[in-house]
């Protein structure tokens, strides 16, 4: 049966693999990981500490691993608050983790306890796995990673286990000493089970950093961080799949093209800096007029498209006078701006890129009548009408 030292030691090099893995995302800025990387960093100091400090452990080695423990399971806590978007620190268990301290000063130096010792670290261990596993296990739909989420729960709640029956134990009297350096089979096995939820819970965590990691990839390459439009490569990706869809249901489909009037003076005049903002106004006022099955992109500088699901091209028109009109009338820390558009519809026979060829030249001829205004193209079909909204 391998003694208690043993598992120490087998504790120390787990924590360790766990800071070395947890450190490794710590540049990734994902949050909480930190904390994490910090509490199993303090989990192998304490359990280094046993083992350098041996069976004849004094007041300050049993009050110093102590409290270096329950620290580390606070900060495991609280790094999972923060992975979920929770406040990571409570006042409450900050008093509580000093109220512990003093209480077990008293149990060390002024009336030696074991048992009392052992439950109050019990208690605050149990505390701090089944607040882990819960907050796990409420995040796992909102999360995406359920399998991670519920391994994070399982090892967590499997930790607690073992903490409230050393509790239990210890309250009934079950065996005649609680001291975990005891190599006794109860002990041996109390220790083992704990140990096994360690790299466990370490692991589920390290999934869920990098499940995060992988979905911030993901928007980065799917939405452009200025603006939150689609990326041109995006938004060219779902209008062809809209553009099959229709091709097989015969629904209509509108594709417009936006520019931002004089641009260029904005960012020569104002700055990069305004130019910035400005982008981003527009394609909130922009986005927040949108049906939710239409695409929104940033084909590149200040030129937008969009896609409208379900409308035919006079209603795209129509639609998109009413964004001019929106964009028109707000401005960006007091620079305003107006929008020039093409609007162009989509037919069985097209491709996205010679729709988008149509509507950019709808959208040429717009800049070419003053701007700030709607132009429809002409097309195969015979229909000539054009729509075009005067500037204010």
């Amino acid at each position: 049966m391998l003694s208690a030292f043993t598992l120490f030691g087998i504790l120390t090099v787990s924590c360790l693999m766990s800071v070395a893995i947890l450190g490794s995302l710590i540049r990734s800025a994902v949050p909480g990981v930190s904390r994490w990387c910090l509490g199993y960093a303090m989990l192998a100091v304490a359990s280094s500490w046993v083992l350098l400090a041996g069976a004849g452990a004094g007041a300050i080695t049993m009050i110093g691993v102590s409290m270096t423990t329950l620290g580390a399971v606070m900060l495991l806590v609280q790094g999972t608050r923060q992975f979920f978007g929770v406040s990571p620190v409570r006042r409450g268990e900050c008093v509580a983790l000093l109220v512990v301290f003093v209480v077990l000063l008293y149990f060390t130096r002024v009336s030696p306890n074991v048992g009392a010792r052992g439950m109050l670290i019990s208690i605050g261990l149990a505390y701090g796995r089944i607040t882990v596993g819960t907050l796990a296990l409420r995040h796992a739909a909102g999360e995406g990673s359920r399998y991670a989420c519920r391994l994070v729960t399982a090892a967590a709640w499997l930790g607690a286990l073992v903490s409230i029956a050393r509790t239990i134990a210890i309250a009934f009297g079950v065996v005649p000493s609680l001291s975990f350096l005891q190599p006794s089979p109860w002990n041996v096995a109390l220790l083992g089970l704990a140990i096994v939820t360690l790299p466990c819970l370490s692991t589920g965590m390290v999934m869920l950093a990098h499940d995060r990691v992988l979905r911030k990839m993901e928007k980065l390459a799917t939405i452009d961080e200025l603006t939150g439009a689609l990326t041109r490569r995006a938004f060219m990706e779902k209008a062809n799949v809209l553009l099959s869809q229709a091709r097989e249901r015969g629904g209509a489909l509108s594709i417009v093209i936006l520019d931002i009037d004089n641009f260029k003076a904005v960012n020569d005049g104002f700055g990069h800096a305004v130019g910035d903002r400005l982008l981003a106004h527009v394609a909130s006022v922009v986005a927040a007029q949108l049906g939710a099955g239409d695409l929104f992109g940033r084909l590149g500088g200040e030129e937008f498209a969009i896609v409208f699901a379900s409308a035919g091209k006079h209603d795209a028109a129509t639609l998109t006078n009413a964004l001019r009109l929106a964009v028109e009338r707000s401005s960006a820390g007091g620079v305003a701006c107006t929008l020039s558009a093409g609007v162009g519809r989509l037919v069985p026979a097209d491709t996205l890129e010679s729709a988008l060829v149509r509507a950019d030249a709808a959208l040429y001829v717009a800049k070419a009548a003053g701007r700030n205004r709607v132009i429809m193209t002409s097309e195969v079909d015979g229909d000539e009408a054009g729509y075009v909204a005067e500037p204010r």
